[in-house]
């Protein structure tokens, strides 16, 4: 009942400000749902090519050299590392023989690679593998695939190549239906290390909160649901296997009030299979 009076109150203020972020070109969130079907009936979802190809064509101007890197297909002209992140893998890779194997879950065509790779050639090996849509794999094998560079349609079969150092989950995790499920199943591996990325977290005090994102149409018009995390029980679902290494702030503000943020996690050795 609270939380449906609270989404009723918001509601007059959300739709205003909806009105002005589609007049001045900016995402917004919108929405306290209680489903996520809720939140798709309001929204176009994440499945749409358009959207494939915008990131492809973006990022074949990376590879090309014509941009440093690239963000939901939007690009960059001037490096930026994100460096808490390079922190994390530089450690991971310290105590792995100067060798790192990263599950990147949900990593689009290559993003996050493309974006920090230069500053890891001085690894002795490096395996970025990336779990995607089919049609993202699909794109990803045709056109960026390489040695460095892997796709796969599932956890499964990545895993099958290699059990990864470090799972990466940056900027996927608030776009599932299921968010633990998905951590659940990496779980399973015990891979030693995970890496949540610029994912939006509410304060200790709230609750997981499910809205609807609306993108402008210069970057690509869509709109799909969208989790905000309450800190606390956020945490409390990694506490009894990983031991939480440090927290950080990350690019990225919405409209809510919320901090973009990333945690590193490492798994705690008195973990045993079963």
């Amino acid at each position: 009942m609270l939380k449906k009076a609270r989404r009723n109150l918001l509601k007059p203020f959300e739709w205003a400000f909806t009105c002005l972020c589609e007049h001045t070109n900016r995402i917004v969130w919108v929405g306290d749902y209680n489903s996520w079907d809720g939140a798709l009936e309001d929204s176009c979802g994440y499945n749409d090519k358009v959207i494939m190809c915008k990131v492809r064509d973006a990022l074949l101007k990376v590879k090309k050299g014509e941009a440093v890197y690239e963000r939901d297909s939007f690009l960059f002209y001037e490096v930026q590392y994100e460096w808490p992140l390079l922190s994390g893998l530089c450690r991971i890779a310290s105590e792995n023989s100067n060798c790192l194997r990263i599950l990147d879950y949900g990593g689009s065509l290559g993003s996050t690679y493309f974006q920090n790779n230069k500053f890891l050639l001085g690894l002795d090996s490096l395996k970025w593998c990336i779990v995607e849509q089919p049609h993202f794999v699909e794109c990803g094998k045709e056109f960026f695939q390489n040695e460095e560079l892997e796709f796969y349609n599932d956890i499964d079969t990545c895993v099958s190549g290699g059990v990864p150092n470090v799972a990466l989950l940056s900027s996927v995790l608030a776009y599932l239906e299921h968010p633990f499920s998905i951590l659940d199943s990496l779980m399973k591996y015990q891979i030693e290390w995970i890496i949540v990325n610029r994912t939006f977290i509410l304060s200790d005090q709230e609750e997981d909160r499910l809205t609807v994102q609306k993108v402008p149409s210069y970057i690509y018009k869509a709109s799909y649901p969208c989790w905000f995390f309450g800190k606390k029980e956020f945490l409390k679902y990694f506490e009894e296997r990983y031991k939480l290494i440090t927290e950080f702030d990350t690019i990225g503000r919405s409209n809510i009030h919320s901090r973009s943020m990333g945690f590193i996690f490492k798994l705690k050795k008195n973990i045993t299979k079963g």
